[in-house]
């Protein structure tokens, strides 16, 4: 029987008698990262990265019975051996080892392999059997130099400071908007974030991030003038009247569904910003050779071209249909006196995005 299987609660160890990012509530669930389609509320028992905790805890709520380990620590769970190790999806990301039998199998979560200075780098483990996300599996997606990708969106910002303009950044409250953040250059102007975006700023602060000054809109006063400032904001907040005090105002959308055109005519933002935290074509080929891995199992996203191109040299590979969704997952729009008009806990969904990447690439209908 394989060391780890689909139930319905989710990715079972029987040998160990817990769950890896179960969907379901159960007894003991071990969490990759905190992004809500792979860490969920109500489990007893949860096991997560030392340096996830924080926003572990932002997630899951300060009454949950959490458990760290650092990274490459192992610790024995009913005779099962498991290690967390670096994803570098975003902080606390991790993926799970575990050695029982004499097999070894690791379950990667998400993640990525560009530079982020917001999470420890991804390393690549040795197993036998690797269950890999797949995200952007699609040879389309590759991904530009960070640097470069954060020069022009720092030079656009300058731009609009210029001319009088506000800029509004829409990303992920969790780990994008972070490394938005980090990555453009503060001296531009002020950082101003929504709620979301600023709860979870004081959660990498507190994990030893060392983010720019920022402040939440909600603090400032009344006709405050936004002229020059950055504005990061979730999705959730796009076409509300949140957005109404900042006056003159340009916008972009950041994710790395922004290569596809068709998704950044239906955004309807003036820019899109092309930075993803899962790996590209390239990237998840390196990952999954880095493992060494004679068998590879390959979950949300585009799955089949992946599995398709392992089988064609010699990899034993199949899907695996789970319940995540990768970057078309949504993060929380934000407390609910951020704003009257985006809901506390208000999801953005990536059936769009995927349906116009099918468009747009003429590439089979592969999402899950």
């Amino acid at each position: 029987m394989d060391l780890v299987r689909l139930e319905p609660a989710g990715l079972y160890c029987a040998a160990g008698n817990f769950y890896i990012d179960p969907w379901r509530p159960v007894d003991r669930a071990i969490i990759t990262h905190a992004h809500s389609d792979h860490a969920s509320a109500g489990h007893h028992h949860y096991l997560v990265s030392a340096e996830g905790e924080h926003v572990a805890r932002w997630r899951l709520g300060m009454a949950a019975h959490i458990e760290t380990l650092a990274y490459g620590e192992t610790t024995s769970i009913n005779g099962v051996r498991v290690s967390l190790h670096p994803a570098g999806h975003i902080l606390g990301s991790a993926q799970v080892r575990l050695e029982h039998g004499g097999e070894t199998w690791v379950v990667s979560g998400d993640y990525k392999t560009q530079p982020d200075p917001t999470c420890s780098p991804f390393e690549p483990v040795r197993c036998d059997v690797f269950i890999t996300e797949s995200t952007f599996g699609l040879p389309i997606y590759r991904w530009r130099d960070p640097r470069e990708v954060f020069g022009e969106v720092s030079d656009w910002w300058r731009a609009n400071r210029e001319a009088g303009r506000a800029t509004v950044v829409y990303a992920y409250s969790l780990g994008k908007a972070q490394r938005v953040m980090m990555g453009v250059d503060a001296s531009i102007g002020p950082i101003y974030t929504h709620g979301a975006v600023e709860g979870l700023n004081t959660a990498y602060r507190a994990s030893g991030v060392a983010l720019p000054a920022t402040k939440r809109v909600s603090e400032l006063e009344r006709g405050h003038d936004f002229r020059g400032a950055l504005i990061v904001a979730p999705p959730s907040a796009q076409s509300t009247t949140w957005l109404r005090r900042f006056g003159e105002y340009a916008d972009a959308f950041a994710s790395g569904w922004m290569q596809i055109r068709g998704v950044r005519r239906r955004r309807a933002v003036d820019r899109g910003i092309t930075l993803s935290d899962h790996a590209d074509w390239p990237g998840l080929l390196s990952a999954i050779e880095g493992t060494g891995a004679q068998r590879v199992l390959v979950t949300h996203g585009y799955s089949e071209p992946i599995v398709r191109w392992l089988n064609e040299r010699g990899t034993d590979a199949g899907t695996l249909r789970t319940a995540f969704t990768g970057e078309a997952s949504g993060e929380e729009a934000g407390s609910a006196g951020e704003t009257s008009s985006v809901e506390a806990g208000k999801k953005e969904t990536g059936g769009a995005e995927a349906a116009a990447i099918e468009v747009d690439a003429n590439v089979p209908a592969t999402v899950q």
